[in-house]
């Protein structure tokens, strides 16, 4: 499983106008509640701190303390940021965090070992499970909803699948 103790709130997707603005993507429920959270760990090392948020185009244009120009800006393309786990509160009953899910094994309905979670995507139509099938190098794409996914167990450290029909042929 991943490092339960870190948890990434967004990542910085590149520049925005000249002024140092960047364009970040945002994995909190409330995408503008990132800024609620006070200085973010930057996986460039240091801190970043959110001064003020406004909606892009499917992201956010955020402009952050210390970066001024499109060059500070530009340098910051891909960055992630995160916090310590306790700064979140506990997921209600049917909520579950990503990073949660990422190293889960994945096991069909009838209990046989399909793969293993390694990444959970949104490309705007639905959320999505990257699951790595066994002794491939391929990974298969899994919606992730309560019909495809009816099953988590962390304690267990697995979930259950039921993907729609041929998916995994």
């Amino acid at each position: 499983m991943s490092d339960a103790s870190r948890i990434v709130l967004g990542r910085i997707t590149g520049a925005h106008g000249i002024q140092g603005e960047v364009k970040l993507q945002s994995f909190t429920a409330d995408p503008e509640a990132i800024a609620g959270y006070g200085p973010l760990d930057s996986s460039a090392g240091g801190t970043l701190t959110i001064r003020s948020l406004k909606p892009l185009k499917g992201v956010l244009r955020a402009r952050l303390d210390g970066v001024n120009d499109r060059n500070a800006a530009e340098a910051l393309k891909g960055v992630e940021l995160s916090i310590d786990r306790d700064r979140l509160p506990e997921p209600d009953e049917d909520e579950v965090y990503h990073a949660d899910l990422i190293g889960l094994a994945a096991h069909d309905v009838d209990g046989k070992l399909v793969g293993e979670v390694v990444a959970v995507l949104d490309f705007g139509a639905g959320e999505l499970l990257e699951l790595k099938l066994p002794d491939q190098k391929s990974t298969v794409l899994v919606p992730f909803n309560v019909n495809s996914v009816p099953q988590i167990d962390l304690d267990a450290g697995r979930l259950t699948i039921d993907p729609p029909e041929g998916l995994l042929d």
